[in-house]
């Protein structure tokens, strides 16, 4: 079963990918996690990565195309996956197709998980993260057991400045221009299914297993 979650910042693309993989027992695969991977492991392409990263540059689409090709080449991928964070753009989605039509690994099934503004500002501008594992926590929805330390590592908490409120009201405009043409895409290839992900998150993981087994 190969997935795709879609859906705007603040939507839990992150975490449902991560349980969903662990439900079905597929790869998870993350284009932010790629990059990571590649630029900590001085790969050829992580290091070119890395030169745009510091420049505070966006990593050009043709660098990420060529990590997740790669990605798409390990043995872990043949019974599936779930990819999170790409595509974000209609070219992106025209791009993995190329990658996975050369690859005889065509997508199953997308799901566009809908959130509300009011939702993804509450999401957002209350996430803390930690500043050594990357761990993600909640001022309300998932508070650390003691003040801004991390529960796994012990790091030390704290607030993005994406996640500031007049800044995610600016990602959400940006994302839903892009991904307009993206739904559009995906609808007209007759793989796409549309969930609200304002709920609870296990709500929304039962909903996705349900459609995973339903397309399966």
């Amino acid at each position: 079963m190969r997935i795709i979650l879609l859906g705007p910042p603040g939507a839990g693309k992150g975490t449902q990918s991560k349980e969903l993989a662990g439900r079905l027992t597929l790869p998870h695969i993350s284009t932010g996690d790629i990059l990571r991977e590649n630029v900590l492991a001085q790969t050829d392409l992580g290091k070119k990565a890395k030169d745009f990263m510091d420049k505070g540059e966006l990593v050009p689409d043709k660098l990420v195309a060529k990590m997740l090709s790669e990605r798409f080449a390990q043995p872990d991928i043949k019974s599936g996956f779930i990819l999170d964070g790409y595509p974000r753009n209609l070219n992106q989605a025209k791009t993995l197709d190329g990658i996975l039509s050369a690859k005889q690994m065509p997508v199953d099934l997308v799901v566009y998980l809908d959130t509300s503004d009011e939702v993804i500002i509450q999401r957002l501008t209350g996430r803390l993260v930690c500043s050594k594992c990357g761990a993600n926590f909640h001022k309300t929805n998932m508070p650390p057991k003691i003040g801004s330390i991390c529960d796994i590592c012990a790091g030390k908490l704290y607030q993005r400045k994406d996640d500031l409120p007049e800044t995610v009201k600016k990602r959400i405009e940006v994302y839903k221009n892009e991904a307009s043409a993206l739904i559009k895409y995906y609808k007209e290839k007759n793989i796409l299914h549309t969930l609200s992900a304002d709920g609870g998150a296990n709500i929304v993981l039962r909903e996705i297993i349900a459609l995973s087994q339903n397309n399966s």
